[in-house]
């Protein structure tokens, strides 16, 4: 069947689904611009998305891959992450080929984004779905008058079918901030990242891509623009202080986000900035 893209209802809320070659399947919501389903050709979800998630735009949607902008995590006075994750965004452009297809929403300031942060800008999100992985791009435009700097991350929740028995190799060598043991700077000696505990590290100026392997399970992972690679696991103790998280949600996902965090983008006027993350099944 031709790759298309319909319009439909997930979870009760509008929705876009990508219909790709040899039966891949992606859904992006109107709510937050968050990819919800990533399903490749062998019928595998690809994306955690909560059991307990909430849909009704009160508070983000837990799982997928939301966008966090202007803001990552709690590094600034804005609400933790940003404000884009609870935003309406709109379908700017659709094109299919014949093994792809492809959506770009956008979203811009309004008079609510400007009382929580007082600049103009205009913040598009590329979906590309092929058969055996999808590529996002997030590309934000200063359309004020004046620079503005900004953090951020495409906040991919990664599906397993137990943490535990997962390795993230690519990070060798490379600094990190570890928000387990008081934001300390530590430089990763191990040849992989396992998951044994609570897990939230901040990963530097990283240049190589990464593999996430777990039995017969790998996933690809790289990044362009993004020059930090958040990963993050809560653990038992975490996820049970999450009300929109099952009890054994830490079990089945790991994060691994394309950020911009340590140093801030800044963005002069006029001009535009774009990151891009790449999950491929291998």
């Amino acid at each position: 069947m031709k790759p298309s893209i319909e319009s439909i209802v997930f979870h009760g809320i509008p929705a876009w689904c990508l219909n790709g070659p040899r039966g891949a399947s992606a859904v992006i919501s109107r709510l937050g611009g968050q990819v919800l389903s990533w399903r490749t050709p062998d019928g595998r979800e690809r994306l955690f998305l909560s059991e307990q998630a909430v849909f009704d735009g009160s508070i983000p949607i837990r799982g997928g891959i939301p966008v966090c902008f202007p803001q990552f995590a709690t590094l600034g006075a804005l609400p933790k992450h940003g404000f884009l994750r609870t935003r309406d965004w709109s379908s700017a452009a659709e094109r299919c080929g014949d093994d792809y297809a492809l959506i770009t929403l956008a979203t811009t300031d309004d008079e609510a984004t400007r009382a929580l942060w007082p600049h103009a800008f205009r913040a598009e999100l590329t979906l590309m779905l092929a058969a055996d992985r999808i590529d996002l791009e997030f590309c934000v435009t200063n359309t004020g008058s004046a620079t503005f700097s900004f953090t951020g991350a495409l906040h991919a929740y990664l599906r397993l079918l137990q943490v535990e028995d997962a390795v993230l190799e690519g990070l060798y060598g490379y600094d990190y901030r570890d928000a387990t043991q008081g934001d300390r700077i530590v430089r990763d000696s191990g040849t992989e990242v396992i998951v044994a505990g609570p897990l939230e590290r901040v990963y530097h100026d990283v240049r190589r891509p990464q593999l996430l392997k777990a039995g017969n399970y790998s996933l690809g992972i790289q990044a362009q623009g993004f020059p930090d690679v958040v990963v993050w696991n809560p653990w038992v103790e975490g996820c049970a202080a999450l009300p929109d998280m099952p009890a054994d949600g830490w079990r089945h996902m790991l994060c691994v986000e394309a950020a911009v965090a340590r140093q801030p983008v800044t963005l002069p006027a006029g001009e535009e900035w774009y990151g891009r993350q790449t999950l491929v099944a291998v």
